[in-house]
């Protein structure tokens, strides 16, 4: 599982991509066990070149040490970091990978802000990175980006669907595992009351649509009536 800040910095990225005219997406699985690719951007240049940059995620000391493979194989390669790791491991990073600084938005500005920022916090370049040429086959990190933007997509279709999605045997499994850490005490804070609640009112909703269609049809043939005695 992704813990809150990981969450933070992808979304954060993200947008930073974007607003840079890249197009991103996360865990791209690179070929030949060059690992997978935390997040991968493409952006076409004005002279129809194509540039990928690769970013790597770090939120602890024990996560910028881990053993899995660091997957430097764009044109431009960077690790993403808040402010405090990379105060701790600034020295051990090498040269030629750049370096993005993550720092979130100031809570009380936020409450006081009259929109609210799209992102949890903002990058800054705290070093640049240094040109390379592709570890990895212009067609293969095309074709892999492609795949990965296509999981993105499945994911967001089903997030979409929502529960429909489930059969009701699943949905009643999963709600069962629930209830054994039901919380009298405290309605709101189980996922089986939210449960329920958000059904009852999907239902409530979709009924009082359907009231609305009839009602409406009963008026339109009113009035049909009314024409044809007229």
């Amino acid at each position: 599982m992704k813990t809150k800040l990981t969450l933070a910095l992808e979304q954060t990225l993200y947008y930073y991509c974007r607003e840079a005219g890249a197009t991103a997406v996360e865990e791209v699985t690179m070929p030949n066990d060059q690992g997978i690719v935390d997040t991968l951007s493409y952006q076409e240049l004005p002279d129809h070149t194509v540039e990928w940059r690769c970013y790597e995620l770090k939120v602890t000391k024990s996560d910028f040490h881990s053993s899995a493979k660091l997957s430097f194989v764009g044109h431009y390669n960077y690790f993403v970091l808040p402010l405090k790791l990379y105060q701790a491991v600034a020295d051990e990073i090498p040269a030629g990978i750049g370096v993005l600084i993550y720092r979130p938005f100031d809570a009380k500005l936020l409450a006081t802000a009259s929109e609210s920022p799209v992102t949890p916090g903002y990058l800054t370049v705290a070093r640049p990175p240094r040109h390379q040429e592709l570890q990895v086959p212009a067609t293969e990190l095309q074709s892999r980006f492609i795949a990965s933007q296509g999981r993105e997509v499945f994911k967001a279709k089903q997030m979409a669907t929502g529960l429909k999605q489930y059969s009701t045997e699943r949905l009643y499994q999963e709600l069962k595992k629930r209830h054994q850490h039901y919380d009298v005490y405290n309605p709101d804070h189980n996922f089986y009351d939210q449960f329920v609640a958000d059904t009852e009112e999907t239902a409530v909703t979709a009924l009082q649509t359907e009231v609305d269609a009839l009602n409406l049809e009963v008026y339109q043939l009113q009035q049909r009536l009314k024409e044809s005695h007229s």
